[in-house]
């Protein structure tokens, strides 16, 4: 209640009351008192008029109080009011709102029921948004089917830095999968018809095997199962997912020829730039393998093995992983930016196409590159055709470096440089600048984006001309304009650099 509310007289007040998840021994002292003081209980109900939140209170109501039963217009999408499925809602919340509101202006008090809590996925909220301004108004929380549910599993939801995810069950397939993918722990509500959307989406993000089944939690028809051991016509809206906490869950023993190799791109640097398909293949492996630096980048998991190695190691750590994945192991081998862009998927796929490994399958799954991302962080330079070449030349001739860098400038293409510089490589920035002088202006915008994503990332603008060798290292990319990229100074000061995607007639 706040100060502007309690400050109003000659009013009724109103209460949101939580009932808990079934069991009313499970309703709080608090709600129980509430209940048998008020003046008018209301509570919602389907057209058969039976309401579960009044057979939960029903106890604790007392003679001689009025009661309001807010009976839904209807309880699936298909309707003939003019504004839908959500203007007869939105109707009768008003109407409902307003019949209560008469109560309270006569100064009575109104307690409105609510299975659970009364702000979470309740139909207490809607009078709430309604007539909490105007009224002095008190929440009761309750215990929720999410709390209920964990304990009749007797499994922890979350331990440590875990994260648990809340889902409606009515979301669209793809978008329960990405989110299940990549949370340690979640609970789906609202089942019943969605269920078996729910099984598939729990399926497609490899969750199946872990999830359970709560269906009335607390209440006497109280039923716990496997959710894959579910027959879908028997699925009541009363009824909840669960996957629990990862911590203590006991780690299979590895099957020869049921292990597999992820290569996993976690985008250029941090949590922000994985995906959430990335974020699930990390979590459901029990081993990971990459370079120390990467892997660092990726949470300790508890059961988790961790494999790290030097960066110039790329063959050797391929096959470790496809070894682990032929003894059963699920491998997750992590690779920065996108795992396909210069990066260990081509180190894997070549091992795994010669023998022992021809059978260990093999997937991978895309990240942000770090051309895009540096992209981004200046507007649109690769707004038009580009092209992306690698400066290292560890593994190929300098002539042939040279020979795509002229066939890219003579084409007139925007240019993304990677892995322009090291210690051991000093020349071959300055040898590219004059390379592609020779077919490009002096003003060419040059785009210097260092460690995009980190904690030390710098980005700015040079031109063409005025490149430096040695401010370029390691982790520098390089996005080199054509000649038709505009670097542009916008009113607040920022610089604005972009590539338009019409080309002139030559």
């Amino acid at each position: 209640m706040t100060d502007s509310q309690a400050t109003i007289g000659g009013t009724g007040r109103l209460y949101g009351v939580g009932l808990g998840p079934g069991d009313p021994s499970l309703v709080t002292v608090r709600a129980a008192e509430l209940i048998g003081k008020a003046d008018v209980v209301a509570y919602h109900s389907a057209r058969h008029g039976r309401s579960i939140a009044r057979s939960i209170a029903e106890r604790y109501l007392t003679a001689g109080q009025l009661e309001e039963k807010l009976v839904y217009p209807l309880t699936v999408e298909t309707t003939d009011h003019p504004g839908g499925y959500r203007g007869a809602i939105d109707e009768f919340y008003e109407e409902a709102a307003a019949r209560l509101a008469a109560h309270l202006d006569a100064g009575r008090d109104v307690v409105v029921l609510a299975e659970g809590d009364p702000l979470f996925y309740g139909s207490y909220q809607h009078m709430h948004k309604r007539l909490a301004h105007r009224y002095p108004t008190e929440v009761v929380p309750g215990v929720t089917s999410v709390s209920a549910a964990a304990a009749r599993l007797g499994r922890p939801l979350v331990e440590a830095e875990e994260v648990l995810t809340i889902l409606p069950g009515t979301l669209p397939e793809e978008e329960l999968a990405a989110r299940l993918a990549s949370t340690d722990s979640a609970v789906i509500m609202k089942l019943g018809r969605t269920f078996p959307t729910v099984r598939r989406a729990l399926e497609r993000a490899g969750r199946l095997e872990d999830a359970q089944y709560v269906e009335r939690a607390t209440m006497a028809a109280e039923r716990t199962a496997p959710l894959a051991e579910v027959d879908p016509d028997t699925v009541p809206y009363f009824s909840v997912a669960v996957l629990p906490s990862r911590i203590d869950r006991p780690v299979p023993a590895p099957v020869p020829g049921e292990g597999e190799v992820v290569v996993v791109g976690t985008g250029p640097a941090g949590p922000l730039w994985l995906t959430p398909e990335a974020r699930g293949a990390l979590a459901g492996a029990t081993d990971l393998v990459g370079y120390t630096t990467y892997l660092d980048r990726v949470p300790v998991r508890a059961g988790q093995q961790r494999h790290g190695s030097d960066n110039k190691v790329e063959a050797e750590r391929a096959e470790f992983a496809l070894d682990l994945a032929r003894r059963g192991h699920k491998v997750a081998v992590v690779s920065s930016g996108d795992p396909g862009v210069f990066a260990m998927a081509t180190a894997v796929l070549e091992a795994a196409g010669a023998d022992p490994y021809r059978s260990v399958p093999v997937r991978v799954l895309p990240g942000m590159t770090a051309a895009h991302a540096a992209a981004s962080r200046v507007g649109a330079p690769l707004g038009h055709d580009y092209a992306v070449v690698s400066l290292s030349d560890r593994l190929k001739p300098w002539t042939a470096i040279a020979r795509r860098l002229r066939a890219a400038a003579e084409a007139d293409l925007v240019l993304a440089l990677y892995n322009p510089g090291s210690k051991s490589r000093t020349t071959q920035v300055g040898l590219a600048r004059d390379l592609l002088l020779e077919h490009r202006a002096p003003d060419t915008p040059v785009v210097m984006a260092r460690d995009v994503g980190g904690p030390t990332e710098r980005v700015r603008t040079v031109r063409l001309a005025d490149l430096d060798p040695a401010e370029v290292d390691m982790r520098t990319l390089l996005l080199i304009g054509s000649s038709q990229t505009r670097i542009v100074e916008r009113d607040n000061g920022t610089e604005v650099v972009w590539t338009p995607r019409r080309y002139p007639e030559e």
